[in-house]
């Protein structure tokens, strides 16, 4: 099997990520064009109790193989390999049989907690075996990429998201379009948007299912790994040493995942209570409110603020085997070397998306929300105050996936439990008085917490330089992009030119001073030296 190198490895798996948010957004923009801003907030209920039960049973499994295949790799030991696949399918199949009955028990209660109702039941139904599907796909990413082979990672992601574009906008039109006939097929369900929703997520599951067809099918050409070191671990042993790895990560992504249930319970509820901090179209119904500004900022908002995050969450699973190995073998020049690589990327990444992104968010959520003005006019603001927080994020993936490589499995938890916790004490202040500007601003102050406070424990634990200077001279490139693009936008306003066109100008600008700015700067690679014995 062909393995990659740390960074040819975190290209390809970056790229797929692109790839896939590609997908997502044209699964996602259109969607929201569809269901509207009350239609996404059943979507969005769905994805708020989806999303903990998937990362506690999925998120932090895919590592949890990776880095036990890549150190039986490291030994020569493909037996053991085979042995780990197999004990992980095998356990966590139940665990993902679990995770999607959970998901489905829980629809009715948590639909009619989260919003007053039980519109949001039927999404909530058919997203549930996402989660089956989702443990695994995971196991056999994680099998791939422990083998330092990112392929599969990527080709699989790519057929996930075409299906899910495919799916999910067909099911979701061909309800809006036949509404009458389907409304008499669910007396129960008197608003058209939550079948609509239903439809729409039902293209989730499809493509997670579309995900394990496509390994189910690599597996048919897969040569099996023979040779080397007949020695195996027991399957017990495997088994527990995947639960404590994965445990961890899965708890804090689940904790990761917390914020959007903040969103969607302290939103509704403080508006309900106190009314929104914002103007809201008269065309919308009094009783509509809450539900319309809390799906349009996790419709619209929130799905341009995770675009680039998705992104730079690769480059921790790229950097995991390489720094694992390195921090194995006391190689500091290889551990600061992988820290630096994962670090400035995601920055490098990061900070012009989130310049550009804060100076052009009329432009462009306009562009791609064209039929949901009113939805976007609330969400302007809000986007330009989750900028800093989208940098922050970016960088907190790679970190987090550099502590589990130096043995702090635990430590995100404890991390995302102090921002969870900034983050509900923010919204509950600030949401009464700034509506969904508020819940934008309690996000950004978390996820700077969550990163201070991650990087101030990987310094302790692996005794790695940050590369400050490095991060510096991004942060400068990054403001010089959005200057440039601030000041092509003016001038095209000025001189009246067409929306698309001044914002393809106005990027096309950012994008070239940026560039220009990182090639007139030099980020020097760290000296080798050897980390200290422990």
């Amino acid at each position: 099997m062909k393995k990659q190198n740390i960074l040819k490895g975190s290209i390809i798996l970056m790229i797929s990520a692109v790839v896939a948010k590609g997908f997502g957004a044209l699964f996602k923009i259109p969607l929201t064009n569809l269901l509207g801003g009350v239609g996404m907030s059943y979507f969005s209920c769905a994805y708020s109790l989806f999303l903990p039960v998937y990362a506690l049973t999925v998120t932090g499994l895919s590592s949890a193989v990776a880095r036990m295949t890549a150190q039986s790799a490291a030994l020569g030991m493909y037996a053991n390999i085979r042995r780990i696949r197999s004990t992980a399918l095998l356990l966590f199949t139940g665990v993902g049989l679990v995770g999607s009955a959970a998901v489905w028990l829980l629809a009715r209660p948590f639909s009619l907690l989260s919003t007053g109702g039980a519109e949001a039941v039927p999404a909530l139904m058919m997203i549930a075996p996402a989660v089956l599907f989702g443990c695994i796909t995971a196991v056999e990413r994680g099998y791939y990429e422990g083998m330092s082979n990112m392929y599969p990672t990527a080709l699989s992601q790519a057929a996930e998201g075409a299906v899910k574009v495919g799916a999910g906008l067909w099911l979701c039109g061909f309800v809006n379009s036949h509404g009458s006939a389907i409304m008499a097929r669910f007396p129960s369900v008197t608003d058209i948007r939550a079948l609509s929703a239903a439809a729409g997520i039902l293209g989730v599951s499809l493509s997670s299912l579309g995900a394990v067809l496509f390994f189910a099918v690599l597996a048919l050409f897969r040569r099996p790994l023979r040779g080397g070191e007949s020695h195996m671990q027991s399957r017990r042993w495997i088994a527990r040493e995947l639960a404590l790895t994965a445990l961890p990560v899965g708890v804090s992504s689940v904790v990761t995942n917390l914020t959007s249930l903040v969103d969607m319970w302290t939103v509704i509820a403080c508006i309900s209570r106190f009314g929104c901090g914002r103007g809201v179209p008269a065309a919308v119904a009094p009783e509509d409110v809450p539900n319309f500004v809390y799906g349009s900022f996790a419709g619209i908002a929130l799905t341009v603020f995770n675009l680039v995050p998705s992104v730079t969450n690769m480059l921790g699973k790229g950097a995991l085997p390489a720094v694992t190995a390195a921090w194995s073998s006391r190689d500091r020049a290889a551990l600061e070397a992988g820290t630096s690589q994962a670090l400035v990327t995601a920055a490098a990444i990061a900070v012009p998306s989130a310049c550009g992104l804060g100076v052009l968010a009329p432009e462009v959520l306009h562009l791609l929300f064209p039929l949901q003005s009113d939805e976007v006019e609330i969400c302007i603001s809000a986007l330009r105050l989750l900028m800093a927080g989208m940098v922050c994020l970016c960088l907190s993936f790679p970190v987090f996936s550099l502590l589990q490589a130096v043995g702090k499995h635990s430590a995100p938890l404890r991390v995302m439990l102090v921002g969870t916790a900034v983050k509900l004490a923010g919204n509950l202040a600030l949401v009464p008085l700034m509506g969904a500007d508020g819940a934008a601003v309690s996000t950004s102050v978390c996820y700077a917490v969550i990163l201070a406070v991650s990087l101030t424990v990987y310094v302790r634990a692996s005794g790695a330089a940050l590369p400050v200077g490095a991060l510096l001279k991004v942060l400068y490139a990054g403001a010089m992009c959005g200057g440039a693009a601030s000041l092509a936008d003016g001038i095209c306003t000025r001189e009246g030119a067409a929306p698309l066109l001044g914002t393809a100008v106005s990027i096309a600008s950012g994008a070239a001073m940026y560039l220009l700015s990182l090639v007139l700067l030099s980020v020097k690679r760290p000296k080798k030296q050897m980390l200290p014995d422990t």
